[in-house]
């Protein structure tokens, strides 16, 4: 089982010293990943509902202090060795097909073979208008043709490809990403949508417990969804194994209400021991990959809490 953690890309934990004290102590703790979450501009009026709060409203509006997402990637790959890095979620369509590509490819190579790419379609229609996306009511068939772009291109000498949001041919791109076969691709979201693009095209899926809508917060609910998921992958025509399993917990441990939305206990809450317990289940389900957001308010909190994490919790497993 790997374990994450969440990198600040906002804040005064995204600051140079502050960043590069988290990753490089969490690296030499034996944590397995860092994710980084992507907004490129954070809008002061925004309407479109956040799928991640029961309200609907995105609690870091009106504040616009962010890094970009694969600039902070290349940075933390450069002061660390082994620590994986993940976008969690880089949204597709904010980033040109081609330019998106090659920096993803570029980060690979320098960084030794590191990087893992989550993906999200996105979801707030005022960043993508401040972007000049392609029109945000098509981002899913945006984002399943910018992924069947990028692998042509990591994959191919002569890479071709023509559709309505991307086009290229007779160009060369090289250095192809250090991973053979490209670069891993989570897919983030909890919809029917998330589900039939991660059976089609994801190496894993990626998805985030709490969403209202789409609630995965009880370990028979996410038993359920991974079912659902593994049919749907074998009517896609793929082995069902080939899809891995991978999750993220935004909150743990005492603080989250101990009760889901179906009546079971909710995954993750509770003390160490019911942690650890909930690590060995989904662990027997198949999920190789957790990740978590460490609470504290400076690094070294941050850093105390996931050493005792993994002595209390991990120690269990």
């Amino acid at each position: 089982m790997q374990i994450g953690f969440s990198a600040p890309t906002a804040g005064p934990l995204a600051s140079l010293d502050a960043l590069t004290e988290l990753c490089t102590g969490a690296e030499a703790l034996g944590y397995d990943y860092a994710t980084f979450s992507d907004h490129v501009v954070i809008p002061t009026d925004i309407s479109s509902p956040y799928p991640y709060s029961a309200s609907g409203e995105f609690s870091n509006a009106g504040t616009g202090e962010r890094n970009e997402q694969l600039i902070e990637l290349a940075f933390v790959a450069a002061r660390t060795s082994k620590l994986r890095l993940v976008t969690s979620v880089m949204v597709v369509p904010h980033r040109p097909a081609v330019l998106a590509a090659k920096q993803l490819a570029t980060i690979d190579v320098l960084s030794g073979g590191r990087v893992t790419l989550g993906i999200g379609a996105g979801w707030m229609k005022e960043e993508f208008e401040a972007l000049g996306t392609p029109p945000f009511a098509e981002r899913g068939k945006v984002t399943d043709e910018y992924i069947a772009a990028f692998r042509e291109l990591w994959t191919q000498d002569k890479p071709s490809f023509s559709g309505d949001y991307v086009a290229f041919d007779k160009i060369s791109f090289a250095p192809k990403p250090a991973q053979k076969g490209g670069i891993p691709i989570w897919i983030g979201g909890e919809s029917g949508p998330a589900l039939r693009r991660t059976a089609k095209i994801g190496d894993a899926w990626y998805p985030i417990p709490n969403n209202p809508a789409f609630p995965l917060d009880s370990l028979a609910r996410y038993t359920a969804s991974v079912a659902r998921l593994r049919q749907m992958t074998a009517e896609a025509g793929r082995d069902p194994k080939a899809v891995g399993l991978t999750i993220r917990f935004p909150r743990y441990g005492a603080g989250v209400d101990e009760k889901a939305g179906d009546g079971e206990r909710r995954l993750f809450s509770g003390g160490d021991a019911a942690i650890a317990g909930d690590i060995k289940a989904l662990a027997a389900l198949g999920v190789g990959a957790i990740d978590m957001g460490f609470g504290g308010t400076t690094v070294p909190e941050i850093l105390a809490e996931m050493k005792r994490f993994k002595s209390e919790v991990m120690s269990r497993v």
